[in-house]
């Protein structure tokens, strides 16, 4: 039976899988003037989303070619309520795995970590769980919805390595090597029913429950005290920068309406129109890697491949709200 959510008081909300603009929003720019001076002032926290892991081989979920269009995530309702659905998640994840911890940092995830050595950010956000900016070198990252590293049993709250369920389902799971039609950002691959078969699920080793990665699913919501801590990270910043984010989940939207409403300038570097868009001064329509970059090149900051951070483990992937 599966227990209660590990964190007390967060509300189970309906997913938003999609945001359509309903008024005129002003034009993206390919001018990074006002990104590189709020970079120049220092004091910058970061907000990052899919976007910004395109180009390290992981797909965003609503851009061109988005798996949202092929693809519709599971819920925290049904990953609960469902024991098969629960083995489709698994059987999806743990061949996503594989192929999910293999990516690595690119020039964008690098050019944060940049700017953060060099003393311009205040923080970093990430509604990602790939850990790729703690690869890059980032410091003190907020991961919004979670991480891939941990698993957490629904019923005693106990967390474990995300590398021991993946040997362990390995061993129960012999000879499982499906091809998958493709990967999503949350590192569930595309599998049939037919290629899902009997795929055999693991309970918690140490009370039985059922586990669940430590990320936040489509219809739940983000534990209060992170959300807290976040807010805080906002009045502490002078200005929020949002990297490859469609900013259509309140998850992060939360974040650049509060920053406005308090009258710090938010900049957005996305190549499409984000939910934000009408509370930023800026958004820069260009590809993140090439923004980046060029950004520290005007401040004088090289961009150079240290990831300082830990390395990924070869098999690791998961799901996760975007």
């Amino acid at each position: 039976m599966v227990g209660p959510t590990p964190y007390p008081g967060v509300m189970r909300m309906r997913p938003t899988l999609s945001w359509t603009p309903t008024e005129d929003l002003p034009p993206g720019t390919t001018s990074l003037a006002p990104v590189t001076d709020a970079l120049r002032a220092g004091g910058v926290l970061v907000l990052t989303g899919a976007g910004i892991s395109t180009e390290s081989g992981i797909p965003d979920y609503r851009g061109a070619g988005g798996s949202l269009s092929r693809h519709t995530p599971m819920t925290y309702q049904e990953f609960t309520a469902d024991a098969r659905a629960r083995r489709r998640y698994w059987a999806r994840s743990h061949l996503g795995w594989r192929t999910f911890g293999r990516a690595r940092p690119n020039t964008g995830h690098r050019a944060v970590a940049a700017f953060g050595r060099h003393g311009l950010l205040t923080g970093v956000i990430t509604q990602n769980v790939d850990g790729l900016h703690q690869s890059a070198g980032s410091e003190g990252v907020v991961e919004l919805h979670g991480s891939l590293e941990r698993v957490v049993c629904l019923s005693c709250g106990a967390f474990s390595p995300r590398r021991e369920l993946a040997r362990r389902l390995e061993e129960a799971n012999a000879g499982f090597a499906p091809t998958a039609a493709g990967l999503n950002p949350d590192g569930d691959a595309d599998l049939t029913d037919e290629q899902v078969g009997d795929f055999r699920v693991l309970p918690c080793i140490v009370c039985g429950g059922v586990l669940k990665p430590d990320v936040v699913f489509f219809g739940e919501a983000v534990p209060p005290q992170r959300v807290e801590h976040c807010r805080e990270l906002v009045d502490q910043a002078d200005s929020l920068l949002v990297l490859g984010s469609s900013l259509t989940v309140m998850s992060g939207l939360r974040f650049v309406r509060q920053a406005a409403q308090a009258g710090k300038p938010v900049l957005i570097v996305n190549r499409d129109p984000t939910r934000g868009d009408r509370h930023a001064v800026t958004r820069v329509a260009l590809p993140l890697g090439a923004a980046l970059t060029t950004a520290a090149a005007r401040l004088g900051i090289p961009v150079d491949d240290q990831t300082a951070g830990r390395d990924h483990e070869e098999g690791e992937g998961g799901e996760v709200a975007p």
